[in-house]
């Protein structure tokens, strides 16, 4: 992903979603709250991609500590200011290289970001766990069939998980586990489904081709529906044990 994209919607929302008005149907899991299922009282918890950090605070009692790391610098400056947890910490960091002492964490989680898998199993600890959470190449499927671009576009259904758990097998990892998910979502008025893609990667450099207006009207137009404007969210979860 940009960082620069990222850096820009820090200042702007602080990569808050919490005033987003949509619903979800057919979600199989909470990533958080699956990482919170396998965390002990004695752990530490590294968390890759932590944008503002403020899913952290549901297990962060659960925990000896929470580092969470962002290669956005306004992504890690608004995650200081809105989290005061004795036991978190944000590090502004590149996943491609973590800047810690091997066999340093019992697990490790990544929401919607880049990892290095190599890297992962480095600073994990003998029998850690590694959990992430990956968007699909179906995601937002009716949108960017209106588009004709999107994050994911061209690439074959399948190919990121398989790329994943090749690289995860390829760094030691064992025991991998998978799921998948197509849920139907419903934005409740065309002012959140721009919202969220003006704030979002979904559709690269939205707003910025002359006919990008107009296609957004046919979209909200096409599937506009009693619920809300429909489209889909497809996700997939890694869970590999070192």
């Amino acid at each position: 992903m940009d960082q620069q994209f990222y850096n820009r919607m820090a200042q702007i929302i602080g990569w808050d979603f919490s005033q987003l008005h949509v619903q979800s149907y057919g979600e199989r899991w909470d990533f958080f709250q699956e990482v919170e299922k396998l965390v002990k009282r004695t752990d530490k918890v590294l968390d890759i991609g932590t944008g503002d950090g403020s899913k952290l605070a549901s297990f962060a009692s659960d925990v000896e500590i929470i580092i969470g790391i962002d290669d956005s610098t306004e992504m890690i400056k608004q995650a200081k200011k809105k989290n005061d947890f004795h036991n978190i910490q944000f590090h502004v960091m590149n996943s491609k290289t973590l800047d810690f002492p091997n066999q340093s964490f019992d697990i490790v989680s990544c929401r919607h970001a880049p990892f290095v898998a190599s890297e992962v199993e480095r600073v994990l600890k003998p029998n850690g766990v590694f959990l992430t959470q990956q968007v699909s190449e179906g995601d937002k499927q009716n949108i960017v069939s209106i588009f004709q671009r999107g994050q994911h576009q061209c690439r074959e259904k399948g190919h990121l998980l398989q790329r994943y758990m090749n690289q995860l097998t390829e760094a030691g990892f064992s025991n991998l586990y998978t799921d998948t998910y197509v849920a139907t979502e419903y934005y409740q008025t065309a002012e959140d489904l721009l919202f969220l893609l003006q704030h979002t990667p979904i559709i690269p450099d939205f707003g910025q081709k002359k006919e990008d207006a107009q296609k957004f009207d046919r979209l909200v137009q096409d599937y506009q529906t009693t619920k809300g404007i429909q489209t889909n969210s497809e996700r997939f979860l890694i869970v590999a044990r070192k």
